[in-house]
């Protein structure tokens, strides 16, 4: 199931990397989302509301990207954290497909 997470860095993060600023936070995510059992697909710095981070990543379970960006948030690492469930073609032709079978069950208010 692939996962995209943004958030902010806070202060204390942005000062430790301008005081290293050939700290490589990549392979601190990718080693991450493999010990979960997951693979990182890609990873982004942003800019828009301050300084800041796009993750996308793959895992088998779903609780493990909770899981991620918890462990990332107890850090204090980051903030402003927004973790999003993303759906590969494949996986939304079957919620298409399920949708339509499952279109006549539900009664809407008033209906």
């Amino acid at each position: 199931m692939h996962f995209c997470m943004t958030a902010q860095y806070t202060p204390k993060s942005l000062n430790a990397i301008l005081e290293n600023p050939k700290t490589n936070r990549y392979e601190a995510a990718k080693k991450l989302v493999e010990a979960a059992g997951g693979k990182l697909i890609s990873m982004y710095s942003t800019a828009a509301n301050g300084p800041g981070v796009l993750v996308i990543f793959d895992v088998p379970d779903p609780n493990s990207a909770p899981a991620i960006s918890g462990t990332v948030i107890a850090t204090g690492a980051v903030h402003n954290v927004s973790l999003t469930r993303l759906w590969t073609q494949d996986e939304i032709t079957q919620v298409r497909q399920k949708a339509a079978q499952l279109r006549g069950s539900y009664t809407p208010p008033g209906g």
